[in-house]
Order: C-alpha cells, then sequence, then structure tokens
C-alpha cells in the first residue's frame, strides 16, 4: 500500500495509472470510508482530490489501470464511476458478475444519456444494482479549478437520504461546498442536457454576436432542459439551483468546458473530428445531442435550442444558419413555455 499527500494526486490521468492504484493517506479521520474510484480522467481525479483531502483510502481503477474490477472494489464502501457515458452498461455488467460488496453505495457522476435505452447512468445503476443506493453527484464543477483548489459547490441527490448525507461527508471540505437533495433524475438531467446548451453557447461566442445574444440564448436554454426534465419526471426546481442553472453557467462560460470548445471551434469553421482530436477528450454533449433529440421525437418534447445544434453537429446547417433560425422563430409571450 502507497502512502501520499493529497497533492501528489494533482496529475493527470495518465500519472495517476502509474501510481500503485491502492492509497492511504495519514490522518486521524474515524469515519474513514475505503472508496473504489471507477475512471481517472480529468473529473475522476479531481474527485479522488476531494476525497483524499478528507483523508479516505482510495483505489483507483481504469481499463489500463494495475487494479482488477474485483480489486478495486473489495470492502467498498462508496463506489464512484466517473467513467463515460459509453462505458457505463459495460462496467454495470462486469461489476454485477463480480457482485458488489452488501454495504456499498454507488455514486454516479457520469453525465449524458445512453445512445440503446436513452436512459440515464443513475437509471442503469439502479436498474442493475436494485438493492443498493445509488447517488447522484453533479454541479458547476470544472475538474482543473477543482485540482487547482479554487473554492467550488456540488449537489448529491439520491432518494437514500442516508446514503446522500455520507457522500456528503466524504466530499465536503473548506473548499468544496456539499448539497443534497431527493431528485437524482433532475440533478443528473440538468448535469446533462447543460452540455448541449454549452456548445451552442460555443457557437455563439465564436461568431462574436454579443453579451446580448448570450444572455439570451442561456436564458432561453434554462426552460428548455426543464421542459424535458419535468417530461421524464424530474422535479423542475431542480434546475434552478446548482445542478441546472449553476452548472449551465459555468460551463456555458468557460473555456476550460470540452462542450463549448465544441461549438466555438464550429464557429470558427473547424470541423467535429478536428476539434475532437484537438481536445483529446469525451465531450459527452456531441453524443447527449443525438440521443436528446431521439428521446424528444419519440415523446413529443419541444427542443429547439438542442434541435439546431444536433443540425450543426450533423453538418445539416452553418452556425450562422442555426442561429438565423433560432431568431426566427415564431412569436409568443416569454413565459408561455418557461415551465411547461
Amino acid at each position: 500500500m502507497t502512502t501520499i499527500s493529497p497533492n501528489d494526486l494533482d496529475q493527470d490521468a495518465q500519472s495517476l495509472n502509474t501510481v500503485v492504484p491502492t492509497i492511504r493517506l495519514k490522518s486521524v479521520n474515524t469515519n474513514r470510508k475505503t472508496i473504489a474510484m471507477l475512471g481517472t480522467g480529468a473529473w475522476g481525479s479531481a474527485l479522488a482530490t476531494l476525497a483524499a483531502v478528507n483523508d479516505h483510502d482510495l483505489r483507483l481503477w481504469s481499463r489500463r489501470g494495475e487494479l482488477s474490477l474485483e480489486e478495486a472494489i473489495a470492502d467498498a464502501d462508496i463506489i464512484i464511476s466517473a467513467i463515460s457515458m459509453k462505458g457505463v452498461s459495460d462496467v454495470a455488467e462486469q461489476l454485477k458478475a463480480i457482485s458488489l460488496p452488501a454495504k456499498a453505495i454507488i455514486v454516479t457522476a457520469t453525465k449524458g444519456l445512453d445512445p440503446k435505452t436513452t436512459r440515464t447512468p443513475s437509471q442503469i445503476w439502479q436498474e442493475t444494482f436494485p438493492d443498493h443506493p445509488v447517488v447522484v453527484l453533479s454541479g458547476p464543477n470544472l475538474s482543473k479549478e477543482i485540482e487547482a483548489g479554487l473554492p467550488a459547490a456540488t449537489v448529491v441527490a439520491s432518494t437514500d437520504l442516508e446514503a446522500a448525507e455520507t457522500v456528503q461527508e466524504v466530499f465536503a471540505s473548506d473548499c468544496f461546498r456539499v448539497y443534497t437533495n431527493n431528485d437524482p433524475l433532475g440533478t443528473e438531467l440538468g448535469g446533462t442536457l447543460k452540455n448541449v446548451m454549452a456548445i451552442a453557447v460555443g457557437v455563439c461566442e465564436g461568431l462574436k454576436l454579443g453579451t446580448n445574444a448570450k444572455s439570451a440564448l442561456i436564458t432561453r436554454a434554462l426552460p428548455e432542459m426543464i421542459r424535458v426534465g419535468a417530461h421524464l419526471g424530474a422535479q423542475p426546481e431542480t434546475f434552478l439551483g446548482l445542478a441546472g442553472l449553476g452548472d449551465m453557467l459555468a460551463t456555458c462560460t468557460s473555456p476550460l468546458s470540452r462542450n463549448y470548445r465544441v461549438g466555438y471551434g464550429l464557429a470558427q469553421g473547424k470541423s467535429l473530428e478536428q476539434i475532437l482530436e484537438e481536445l483529446g477528450s469525451t465531450a459527452e454533449g456531441v453524443n447527449t445531442t443525438a440521443v436528446l433529440l431521439d428521446l424528444a421525437n419519440r415523446e413529443e418534447i419541444p427542443i429547439p435550442i438542442s434541435r439546431q445544434v444536433y443540425r450543426l453537429l450533423k453538418g445539416k446547417v452553418t452556425p450562422m444558419e442555426a442561429v438565423t433560425m433560432l431568431m426566427e422563430r415564431d412569436l409568443k409571450p416569454e413565459a408561455c413555455d418557461l415551465l411547461e
């Protein structure tokens, strides 16, 4: 077992995989938890840093790491999934074959929609492990800022309040404030849908359309997110908090956001393939947009902004044509669809 300090975790995912993946920090913490961190990308690394600050025992797992899944989750109190959306179902099935520790809480920190089923990550985890509490962690959490020790806040949501409070205590610190709520679906959808909106705002910025246009776009994006969430059973007020509006503001206004950079690059005339290659990491909004369109078409949910983002990603319209089509929509009262 290797003993390291929290600062040793401030490195990229590749470096993390070269460290012996079982970590114990010197501490007097009497409520130390054993945590299995699945995924050691930027987000998983940031979450590992936060847990390390509170002196918990961490086991880091990735597909190229040293530990097997079975070794990583052995006797774990909490299993945190920070893997990309495309890997969630596969890893969940692998864990099902292994079987989880009876007491384990599952925390999902993935933002996206499954392309085959349109399910959210928490729905996949809960259906796979119905006897385990599932907690959603989501909020305005840019991983580079968190690893730099800058202040931030997030939400941990579950229908199991005790499980949510346990996860709250794991991550809460003087630089990371953690709130609980009982709407895991809304919390998850807020973090998922805002990635689509960040692409739209990146386009707006890349075209240099000004602050007025950006403000209008972000404001109109919020009721679109609420409309989708409420239709699927989420609580509308969740989208007015950290996991909705808060996360959208962070993702739509920072060049640290990969989805924002996708939109910005498209507005500069770059191809989607070139942009994704330059990013060198996953921009979940690209895949989410296609799944969201299928879901909205099936459920007949109006998503005008997301629909134009989809058309742009598919090369059916130029960035300026997408903006023009949004500006030419039917005239209506502002409040007509705010919470419908």
